[in-house]
């Protein structure tokens, strides 16, 4: 007699596999320990975003003071000369009577702003224009060791306030010494051959050089002058000189 089957189980169906994590955890139970972590590097990352950007806001803020007073500056520089006006000045725009009572305002608007404006070159080149020579050689000096155009024109201007300086001395011994200052300065203010305003420093080395004479070594200096300087005025100048000679 066949084995009638078994009756299914009224209870209904049976569960289903039961549902098992990897690794025993799920997503978030892995998360939760590094949470504090992660919101530690959230908030350091927001620091940091911090600092940036007020570091810039600062800056550009500096940046926009200092434009601000080197405009000031600039305002006062571009003032006309009278000797220039084809007409009247405009009183809300003063012209200046001499090149160094302009030099004179540009200084104190420098010293008023407490601004650098353009360097040591600009700054020494105004206090020439003043008078104060011995300020100038100063600053010029400060200056002449910077790389590219402004130690040049620092080195230049250097050259030119000794030889202005010599002018005006009386003592025979202390003018010679000023005037091999000045061509010690204009030797040393360029002396890359294809580098800018070489054949200036050619020129002034052949003026200072005549003025100690040196008429020789005035003439080589001339003539290698005219030749780097074609495109300029030195060759008009220097043919005069070399016609004076």
């Amino acid at each position: 007699m066949a084995e009638s089957p078994k009756a299914e189980s009224s209870s209904g169906p049976a569960p289903g596999p039961k549902s098992v994590h990897i690794g025993g955890e799920s997503l978030v139970d892995r998360i939760l320990p590094h949470v504090k972590k992660i919101l530690i590097g959230v908030v350091l990352i927001a620091v940091i975003l911090t600092i940036v950007f007020t570091f810039r806001w600062m800056s550009e803020r500096k940046q926009s003071r200092e434009t601000e007073k080197l405009a000031e500056v600039l305002d006062v520089a571009r003032r006309p000369l009278a000797s220039t006006l084809s007409e009247a000045p405009d009183p809300k725009n003063p012209a200046f009577a001499t090149p160094a009572e302009r030099a004179a305002a540009v200084l104190d608007a420098i010293a008023k702003q407490g601004t650098q404006a353009g360097g040591s070159a600009f700054k020494a080149g105004l206090l020439l224009d003043a008078g104060k020579l011995d300020e100038a050689i100063a600053e010029y000096t400060k200056g002449q060791a910077a790389t590219g155009i402004e130690g040049v024109l620092c080195r230049e201007g250097l050259g030119i306030a000794f030889e202005t300086k010599a002018a005006a001395e009386k003592d025979p011994a202390a003018r010679q010494k000023l005037l091999e200052q000045s061509l010690a300065a204009f030797t040393a203010m360029q002396p890359d051959e294809a580098g800018p305003r070489r054949a200036y420093a050619l020129y002034h080395q052949g003026r200072l050089q005549l003025a100690l004479g040196k008429r020789t070594e005035a003439k080589a200096a001339f003539e290698k002058a005219k030749e780097l300087g074609a495109a300029t005025e030195l060759p008009e100048l220097i043919e005069r000189r070399l016609a004076a000679m």
